[in-house]
């Protein structure tokens, strides 16, 4: 079924009101989206932050009268209403659209991620079956490519891997494809343990070999190597916790972290490990390093 939607150039302060007086004039939902490209990045909790111009799009059934919404809505607001334009929005198979844009990728020299409803481009090459769920990870963000062809990259026979804030699952699965012993997961999403643990029995991992906690009950055992694909603003914070998870010797590769909180990051773990430079990805970085 298509939809009628009324999208209005808005400012911040606007935001609260219109949405209300839309809901109450019959409107199924009602969104924001950035209108220049804006990034807002880590708010504070329990805000909704909005970018300084901002778009609001009000979706109704069809055949609802876009003209009488919008004469109700200015005899609502008492004035002029914003800037503003109709739309008519076709009905589609959004899961399945999604699914079309997701194809393999190739990382590294040895990895592919294969989603799980596709065939593997090269069938003797290191292939992790995904389907991520509700979790993040799917090796198209340039934070998580980073990190996956890092672990392409690292001799990791026998060791154990630390995934802290492991959404689905797909860095510590690639770890244990690529020949670690052992893996740990940590998330503080029960819904990421969830796909995690899915992801692990697709790919034929043994449980045992692949245990997954929520942060609290995660045992304090050092590691060989410790990925954290998360925020820079955690990875400061969290900088004396993780470091401790790295064994004297052990690799770190942390990511999640714009171009320009490099410098921060870097400083948060500078005295604790031997950094590597850092690596940079269409405006996002990956820091490694060896713990002293």
């Amino acid at each position: 079924m298509p939809w009628l939607q009324i999208r209005l150039a808005i400012t911040p302060d606007q935001a609260g009101a219109l949405e209300d007086q839309l809901l109450e004039l019959g409107a199924v939902s009602v969104t924001f989206m950035d209108a220049e490209d804006q990034p807002i990045f880590e708010p504070d909790l329990g805000t909704t932050p909005l970018w300084s111009h901002t778009h609001l799009l009000a979706l109704f059934e069809d055949g609802t009268d876009a003209e009488a919404v919008l004469a109700h809505l200015k005899l609502l607001r008492g004035g002029e209403l914003p800037e503003r334009r109709i739309e008519r929005i076709e009905d589609q198979d959004w899961e399945r659209s999604w699914m079309d844009n997701f194809q393999p990728m190739h990382f590294g020299r040895r990895l592919w991620i294969v989603p799980s409803w596709h065939q593997a481009p090269e069938p003797d090459a290191v292939n992790l079956l995904l389907d991520p769920g509700l979790a993040f990870g799917t090796g198209t963000h340039p934070t998580t490519a980073l990190c996956l062809e890092w672990l392409d990259g690292q001799e990791l026979s026998g060791c154990t891997v630390l995934d802290f804030g492991c959404g689905s699952g797909i860095l510590a699965i690639a770890a244990l494809l690529l020949g670690a012993e052992r893996a740990v997961g940590t998330d503080i999403d029960p819904q990421a343990l969830d796909a995690s643990r899915d992801n692990a029995t697709r790919n034929g991992i043994d449980p045992a070999r692949f245990p997954l906690y929520l942060p609290a009950a995660l045992p304090p055992q050092p590691a060989d190597v410790v990925v954290a694909n998360i925020l820079a603003g955690p990875l400061v914070q969290l900088a004396p916790q993780i470091t401790a998870l790295v064994k004297p010797g052990g690799r770190l590769a942390l990511s999640g972290i714009l171009a320009e909180q490099a410098g921060e990051v870097r400083a948060a773990y500078a005295e604790a490990f031997a950094l590597d430079p850092t690596a940079e990805q269409d405006g996002w970085v990956r820091i490694g390093g060896v713990r002293r």
